[in-house]
């Protein structure tokens, strides 16, 4: 009896098994399309071709012993057939040969041994061998208090454990795995998830593959992506409901209000996921349609929410899926990436109610990450409310909108503008506001910083009005606030015309942009500065003080020059009003030398520019 095997029965060891069970002399016909098919997947690193050239050698040891005749016919497969095996041009030319020998195809596969037998072929269909443990090897890792379990080659055992916002990175097995025993590992968490119904396989590419097994998700990493085999499990400790957490009440009746467009923000391993969770179920429970929008899909949610993971591996095709779906709400874990947020403020603004779980060190930072990526005015009607989480408690929770108004610690009425208002939703009292100033978007804390007298408005005000004058001027310029809409600004005597203009046109141009007074004066009218007190010469060594020798750098298109004719071949050390720069040898030549770009140079040209005393000490 003649048989064609095709690839799925070599890599199931059908073949083999088939001969030694029946003792019947047979004549096996292995197409080459098949052996170029194995050869393939085990220059990718896939064990399915190694298991299956390794069959090839059990049919050439029985060979050997008179068993059964091995001969390989038929062609190789061309590059663009071997790209097309999904669909059908290796399986076709396999049946090629099973059709030109009048031989019995011998198949694991179904849709191959139905397409047999619909052309007329002998068909032999034997079932898939199942593969994997059918459960989880490393569960024994596992305890109550894990969180995750860390696996590598050549490593001890480590995993985090703890109650959430005390957890620890701790070894849990002072042996170290080997490669075999970690390839073991891989294998059988990849096989099982593919054969059972309580896994599948949410993302497989050379050197990465990411499993969801029950509740844990198994991201499994192998050379040359990673620099041994690394497994990582995760799974969620506890399970909460709103009630568990701080404003449930409030936050309940925001939910149920209108539909939301919320952030829930913190760090990782916060409790972020476990909150969206909460929300996703009490939002159920409420009677509204939830869906998630997930890669991975990790939330641990009730059956009545569906999860959709990436559309082809784009998340704004599950979008479009998702809105003649027309949920009531989306939970979209995680948002990250220009697209992400792009995607997320598309279904907001659609009326989705969208909750979107965002890393992010600080309440405020979350909103942020919306700025440049989404138009300042519509954020308020993306995200209209921020919460924070931090050790798996609510820490902040932020009420987002949006008024026309003149910003706090500006006064000029012409300065009214859309602000957007961030309030603690608790008090009710705003923390920040986030407006266009200058055509720069900013975000400005509301309130006196601590240890400083200088609001938040005030550093920004500083900082804009220092920005416009440097554009103007040629030299050091210094910025003074004189209360909330007037200043003075301190520049180079060169430079006071310039700044000024002509008949004022330019300084109040400046003016009408920042809605700010400006007096404009030299560094030498500045309160508490004395007047001249620089050296004279072109770069050389100026007068001697107990604080060292005062000198005057030259710059160039390359260097920062100090001349020290007398003091060749001595270390010194320079400063700048005394503090301390750096170190350097006097060259032959009597100078120092200091390349331009170097964060040496950068600092003592800021030091020149601000007038500080440059001196050279004697180290």
């Amino acid at each position: 009896m003649n048989i064609v095997p095709d690839t799925s029965a070599i890599i199931d060891g059908r073949v083999s098994e088939r001969i030694e069970s029946d003792g019947d002399a047979a004549t096996v016909l292995v197409p080459e399309a098949v052996v170029g098919e194995l050869e393939s997947q085990a220059n990718d690193g896939l064990d399915t071709g190694w298991e299956g050239l390794e069959e090839l050698q059990r049919l050439a040891e029985l060979a050997d012993d008179g068993a059964v005749e091995v001969r390989y016919v038929g062609r190789r497969t061309k590059p663009s057939e071997a790209t097309g095996a999904h669909e059908g041009d290796i399986d076709a030319l396999i049946r090629e040969v099973a059709e030109n020998e009048g031989a019995t195809l011998l198949t694991s596969d179904v849709v191959q041994a139905e397409v047999a037998r619909a052309k007329g072929l002998d068909v032999e269909y034997v079932e898939p061998r199942t593969r994997g443990s059918g459960g989880l090897v490393i569960e024994d890792f596992f305890d109550e208090q894990t969180m995750s379990v860390h696996l590598k080659t050549g490593t001890k055992p480590k995993a985090k454990r703890g109650a959430i916002g005390e957890m620890h990175y701790q070894t849990i097995d002072e042996e170290v795995t080997d490669e075999a025993t970690m390839k073991e590992w891989a294998d059988d968490i990849e096989n099982t998830a593919r054969s059972s119904p309580d896994g599948f396989l949410e993302l497989s590419e050379p050197g990465m593959s990411i499993v969801q097994f029950r509740d844990y998700r198994i991201a499994v990493a192998r050379p040359p992506f990673a620099d041994g085999i690394e497994i990582t499990a995760v799974r969620p400790i506890v399970k909460t409901d709103l009630d568990d957490y701080e404003f449930a009440d409030e936050l309940r009746d925001r939910l149920k209000e209108r539909q939301r467009g919320v952030l829930i923000s913190g760090s990782p391993g916060a409790g972020k996921s476990t909150f969206a969770q909460a929300v996703a179920e009490f939002l159920t429970d409420a009677d509204y349609a939830v869906k998630t929008m997930e890669k991975p899909r990790d939330l641990q949610v009730g059956p009545d929410i569906t999860q959709y993971t990436a559309l082809g591996g784009d998340m704004a095709k599950t979008a479009d899926s998702l809105l003649l779906v027309r949920p009531d709400y989306t939970i979209y874990d995680e948002v990250r990436k220009t697209e992400d947020f792009g995607v997320f403020a598309d279904m907001r603004l659609a009326g989705v109610g969208m909750v979107g779980v965002v890393h992010a060190t600080r309440a405020i930072d979350a909103l942020q990450r919306l700025v440049g990526r989404v138009e300042l005015g519509m954020i308020p009607q993306v995200v209209d409310t921020v919460v924070y989480i931090e050790d798996g408690r609510v820490d902040t929770v932020y009420d987002v909108t949006t008024q026309v108004k003149v910003p706090e610690g500006l006064t000029a009425e012409d300065l009214a503008r859309p602000v957007i208002q961030v309030a603690d939703f608790e008090t009710g009292k705003p923390e920040y506001e986030i407006y266009t100033f200058n055509r720069q978007v900013v975000t400005v804390p509301l309130g006196d910083s601590e240890g400083s007298d200088e609001t938040g408005v005030g550093r920004l005000a500083r900082q804009e009005i220092e920005r416009e004058i440097r554009s103007i001027a040629r030299g050091h310029v210094d910025v003074e606030l004189r209360g909330q809409n007037e200043a003075v600004v301190y520049v180079e005597e060169d430079d006071i015309s310039y700044v000024i203009g002509k008949g004022g046109g330019r300084i109040s141009d400046v003016e009408d942009r920042l809605g700010i007074d400006i007096d404009v004066r030299t560094h030498d009218e500045k309160p508490g500065r004395g007047g001249a007190g620089s050296t004279e010469g072109n770069g050389g060594t100026g007068g001697s003080t107990s604080e060292g020798v005062v000198v005057t750098p030259e710059v160039t298109s390359r260097h920062v020059v100090i001349r020290m004719d007398e003091h060749v071949g001595e270390t010194v050390e320079i400063r700048a009003d005394g503090e301390y720069l750096f170190t350097a040898t006097v060259g032959r030549g009597g100078d120092i030398q200091v390349s331009r770009g170097s964060a040496i140079a950068d600092e003592l040209e800021q030091a020149i520019d601000r007038r500080q005393q440059i001196t050279v000490h004697t180290a």
